[in-house]
This record gives structure tokens, sequence and C-alpha cells, in this order.
């Protein structure tokens, strides 16, 4: 894979993949940006985000007609000194619908363990929580 990354003067730059969709980038006002775009750290958590739905949604497609929605928040902690990498980032997953705990779990771990390149790429130790409909289900 290959993305071209265009700088746009300041601290803004503009990417594309093979997709051919753009990615626009920029720091915030910290760090000389005019936050006219994603940072790329806010990028790579929704690159995990985007990476871990979609393989779910794979896995559980058989089931998707009892799934009404699926939204993902992913929290990283990033460490205070240079390079402020994300040591550990926490990924959110709240389901509404009519599927049981153990095929959700089932679908997060194999994303985790076996599809999900974004995750597989991090040093960052990435955790995993449930919630299905409204209600906090630990892993089974």
């Amino acid at each position: 894979m290959n993305v071209q990354a265009k700088w746009l003067g300041g601290r803004a730059f503009t990417a594309v993949g093979p997709s051919g969709f753009d990615m626009s980038m920029d720091a915030t006002a910290a760090y000389g940006g005019e936050g006219n775009g994603n940072t790329p750290t806010e990028m790579l958590l929704g690159a995990l985000a985007g990476c871990i739905g979609i393989d779910i949604t794979m896995i559980l497609n058989p089931h998707l007609d009892q799934i009404k929605s699926i939204d993902i928040e992913v929290k990283g902690t990033r460490r205070e000194e240079l390079p402020t990498a994300f040591t550990a980032i926490e990924i959110v997953f709240t389901i509404e619908g009519e599927i049981t705990p153990k095929k959700v779990w089932r679908a997060i771990r194999l994303g985790k363990d076996k599809y999900c390149a974004v995750s597989a790429s991090l040093k960052a130790d990435v955790h995993f929580s449930l919630m299905l409909n409204g209600v906090q289900v630990e892993e089974v």
C-alpha cells in the first residue's frame, strides 16, 4: 500500500491512498497549526475504530439484521514526554440489538487477534469493553 502526503503550508498536509479519498491533517495551534484538519493522532484512533468496526461487521454479517446500531469510542492515553505516543487505548463498543454477548465478544476477539491490521500495528496496550443494549457486558 502506498499513501502520498502533500504539504499545504504551515503544518497542514493532505494525503491520498489507493482508495482515492483525501485525508486532511493539520496540527493544533499549540503546535503551530491552524486546526484545518484532523491531527494525525486523531486519524490513528479513527483508523483503529474503523478497522475493528469493519472486522466485527464482517464477522457478524449473518446477524447484522439483529443489530440496530454500533457505536465505537476510542480513548487513547499518551506519554507526557516526547514522543507523546499512545501507551494505552480503550475501545468501547456500544451496540443495540437482539444479539448475544457471546457472539459480539467472539467478533471482537477475532477482530483484535486475527483481522485488525491497525491494532496489530500498534505498540500500545489495547483494551476492549462492550455496552450491549445499555448494559456493560463482561467478556464471555
